[in-house]
C-alpha cells in the first residue's frame, strides 16, 4: 500500500474508505435495479418461459444466483481492484504472472461454478439463460474491469466453438472452458492492421495428419498468457497457402497453449509463446500480450476460407462485454462520487444555508455536482436498460444455436447486429464522460491515484478502442447495419417498435411529454437516414463523416425510449402500488425527466452536424493540416 499525503486524508471524506492506505473504491451490486427491469419493466419471466432451458430460471433461484454472485464480485473482486492496478502483471521469460489475489480469486470463481452458468448441461454448464451470464458479468466487470476481462475472453471462445466447432472440438474444448479450467482468448490483430484485415500475414499450412502448422505474430492479446489456469485456447485467424486474397481468404483455428491428449488433458507444450507485455495507460492488471505462433499446431474451426463469419460470432460477444464495460466505468464512478458529494464540503448553497451546524455545505447541494451525478445516474440505468433487452436476443440466439437452427441464428444474430455498435460504441464513449465527472466532482483528490477516480478514468478509455473504435462501430451501425442492408430498415423496424409502445401510453397525462419528445424523434431520424442514403448515392464520403453523430444521435434516442419506459412502469407504480419502495419509482420518474430536459437535447446538435456535407472535412490538402516551418 502506499501512503497518503496529510491534505488528501481530509476528515471531509468518509473513514469507512480509508482501506490499506487508499481510499478504496467500493461496490455494491446494484441488485434493486437489476430487478427492477428483469421482473418490472423487461419481464424477463414472461420471456423465460418462451425459452427451452428458461424453466429453471424462476425467481427465486434468479435471485439466489445474482445474489449469491454480488457476494463475489463486492468482497473478492472490489477490493483487488485498486492494489492489482499498483502492482500490475509480470512477465518473464515468455511467462505471465498476475497481481497478488488474482490466482486465489480465479480458483473461487472457478469452485463456483460461475463461469458454467449459461452453457449446456452435456458440457458441464448450468444450462441457464444467456442473460443471466451477462447480468454477471456487469456485476464482475464493474467490480474490477480487468480480473474480469480473463474469464470475460473465455466467454467468446465457448461460443464461437459452440456455434462451429465439430462434435470432437466440442467434447475436447468446451468442458475444460466452460469449468474455467482452462481460459481462451481471440487473436485477431497484427502489428500492420486491427480492423483492416485485408493486411493480415499469419499463415496456416496443412499438415499430414489433418493439422495445421500455424505462423505469425498477433499483438493486443488480452489475457493471452497468465497464470490463472492450465492451459490457454487461443482462437487465431489465418490464411491458408490456396486462400483467396482480401477477407475472404481469412480461416479460424484453435490452437491451445498446451495439446491435449486423448484424454483431454493439457500434455505437450505448443509453439506458442508470449514475446511480451504492453505497457498500457490502464488495464495494468490485465495482461495485454504479443503472441508468436512458429509453426504451432492448430485446427481449423468452421469451414476453410470463412473464418471471419465465425469470428464475428466471437465479435459480437465481445462488443457486448465491452458495452457492459461502459456501463461498468458509469456505475462505479457514480457509486462512488456520490458518497463524497454527501461528505465533502465546499461554500454555501447559492439557494440558502443547507447544513447550519458545518462550516460549509456539501457539495451535493449545488447544482452543477448535481448535474454530473444525475449524469452518471441517468447514464447508468439507462445504458443497463439497453443491455439487458439485448440480452434477451442473446438468450433466443444462444438457444437458436444450441438447436443447430440456422434459420434462427441469423434473425437473432441481425437482430443483435444492430444493437451491438451502439451499445458498444455510445455506452463506451459514455463511460468515459461518467469517469470524467467523478473526477471532476473529487475535484483535486479525483487526479491523485490513492481516491480511485483516475483509475476508472484510465480503464474506461480502452473500453472505445478495442473490438473496434468508436469510428469503427459508427460505420458499422450507418454503413452496413442501416445503410447497405435494407436501405434503412433497421431504423424503420426499431422506430415502428417506439411508435407502437407510444400509442399505448398517448392519453396517460404524466406520460404525454415524453410520447410527444418521442414521437418527433423517430420521425426526425427516419428522416436523416432516408437523407444519408440519397446523399451517399453522390457523395460517398459522407457516410464516414456523418458515422459518429449518427452512432451518437442514435444512442441518446434508444436511451431516451428506455427512459420513457421506465418512467412509465414507476408512474403506473407510485400510483397504483405494487413496489416498495415508494421513494425509488420517484427517483426513476425524477430521472427520466433529467435525462429528457437535460441530456437528450445532445440529440439535435448531432442531427444538424451529420447532414453537413462531407466537403466540410474533406476538402483541405493534406499538406495544409499543419504549418510547422
Amino acid at each position: 500500500s502506499k501512503s497518503i499525503s496529510s491534505g488528501f486524508l481530509s476528515t471531509q471524506t468518509p473513514d469507512k474508505l480509508k482501506i490499506k492506505g487508499y481510499f478504496m473504491l467500493t461496490y455494491k451490486a446494484p441488485l434493486r435495479d437489476i430487478k427492477f427491469l428483469r421482473n418490472e419493466m423487461l419481464d424477463y419471466q414472461a420471456h423465460y418461459k418462451t425459452l427451452d432451458n428458461g424453466a429453471a430460471a424462476d425467481p427465486e433461484s434468479v435471485d439466489m444466483i445474482l445474489e449469491g454472485f454480488a457476494d463475489f464480485a463486492e468482497n473478492i473482486l472490489a477490493p483487488l481492484y485498486q492494489p492489482a492496478d499498483a502492482e500490475g502483471c509480470t512477465f518473464k521469460d515468455g511467462e505471465v504472472t498476475t497481481p497478488t489475489g488474482f490466482k486465489e480469486a480465479y480458483q473461487q470463481f472457478v469452485e463456483g461454478g460461475w463461469q458454467a452458468i449459461s452453457y449446456p448441461e452435456k458440457f458441464g454448464g448450468m444450462n441457464l439463460p444467456m442473460s443471466l451470464n451477462l447480468i454477471k458479468s456487469e456485476m464482475m466487470g464493474t467490480a474490477n474491469w480487468p480480473w474480469a476481462m480473463y474469464p470475460g475472453l473465455t466467454t467468446g471462445s465457448i461460443n464461437t466453438i459452440l456455434q462451429y466447432g465439430d462434435d470432437e472440438q466440442k467434447s475436447v474444448y468446451l468442458p475444460k472452458l466452460i469449468s474455467g479450467e482452462w481460459s481462451g482468448t481471440m487473436c485477431l490483430t497484427e502489428a500492420q492492421c486491427g480492423t483492416d484485415l485485408n493486411q493480415m500475414k499469419t499463415r496456416a499450412v496443412p499438415n499430414a495428419d489433418g493439422s495445421y502448422a500455424i505462423t505469425g505474430s498477433k499483438i493486443f492479446i488480452s489475457a493471452g498468457e497468465h497464470d490463472l489456469t492450465e492451459n490457454i485456447i487461443h482462437i487465431v485467424l489465418a490464411r491458408l497457402p490456396d486462400a483467396p486474397a482480401g477477407t475472404k481468404g481469412i480461416s479460424l483455428f484453435i490452437v491451445p497453449k498446451f495439446l491435449p491428449n486423448a484424454d483431454g488433458e493439457a500434455d505437450k507444450r505448443n509453439a506458442v509463446v508470449c514475446g511480451s507485455i504492453e505497457h498500457k495507460m490502464g488495464i495494468t492488471s490485465s495482461a495485454t500480450c504479443v503472441i508468436n505462433f512458429d509453426g504451432a499446431t492448430g485446427f481449423l474451426i468452421g469451414e476453410a476460407n470463412k473464418g471471419l463469419k465465425a469470428m464475428f460470432t466471437y465479435m459480437n460477444t465481445a462488443r457486448i462485454g465491452t458495452g457492459i464495460q461502459g456501463l461498468a466505468h458509469i456505475e462505479l464512478s457514480f457509486q462512488n462520487s456520490l458518497p463524497y458529494a454527501k461528505e465533502r464540503r465546499s461554500m454555501r448553497a447559492l439557494s440558502g444555508v443547507k447544513e447550519p451546524n458545518q462550516p460549509a455545505d456539501a457539495i451535493i447541494h449545488h447544482a452543477d455536482v448535481r448535474r454530473m451525478l444525475l449524469t452518471q445516474k441517468a447514464f447508468a440505468e439507462g445504458a443497463r436498460s439497453m443491455i439487458y433487452h439485448t440480452a434477451r436476443y442473446a438468450d433466443k440466439l444462444a438457444e437458436a444455436v444450441a438447436k443447430g437452427d440456422e434459420t434462427a441464428i441469423k434473425k437473432w444474430d441481425d437482430k443483435m447486429g444492430f444493437f451491438t455498435p451502439i451499445l458498444k460504441g455510445f455506452l463506451t464513449e459514455l463511460g468515459i464522460e461518467a469517469a470524467k465527472h467523478g473526477q471532476q466532482i473529487y475535484g483535486g483528490h479525483g487526479y491523485i491515484k490513492e481516491s480511485g477516480m483516475e483509475l476508472i478514468a484510465r480503464d474506461a478509455r480502452i473500453a472505445t478502442l478495442y473490438e473496434g473504435t468508436t469510428g469503427v462501430q459508427a460505420l458499422d451501425l450507418l454503413g452496413r447495419k442501416v445503410l447497405l442492408h435494407g436501405g434503412g430498415k433497421a431504423i424503420r423496424d426499431y422506430t415502428a417498435g417506439i411508435m407502437k409502445w407510444c400509442g399505448e401510453y398517448a392519453l396517460d397525462k404524466e406520460m404525454r411529454k415524453y410520447i410527444w419528445v418521442l414521437t418527433k424523434l423517430c420521425a426526425e431520424w427516419n428522416m436523416l437516414t432516408a437523407r444519408l442514403l440519397l446523399t451517399a448515392r453522390k457523395d460517398r464520403d459522407i457516410v464516414s463523416a456523418a458515422s459518429d453523430d449518427f452512432l451518437m444521435y442514435s444512442g441518446y434516442v434508444m436511451m431516451a425510449y428506455h427512459w420513457a419506459r421506465m418512467a412509465a412502469v414507476s408512474f403506473d407504480k407510485i400510483k397504483n402500488g405494487g413496489g416498495q419502495p415508494k421513494e425509488f419509482y420517484i427517483a426513476k420518474t425524477q430521472t427520466a425527466e433529467f435525462y429528457f430536459e437535460k441530456i437528450l437535447p445532445r440529440s439535435s446538435a448531432h442531427a444538424e452536424s451529420m447532414t453537413v456535407p462531407s466537403e466540410t472535412m474533406m476538402q483541405m490538402d493534406i499538406d495544409h493540416f499543419a504549418f510547422l516551418d
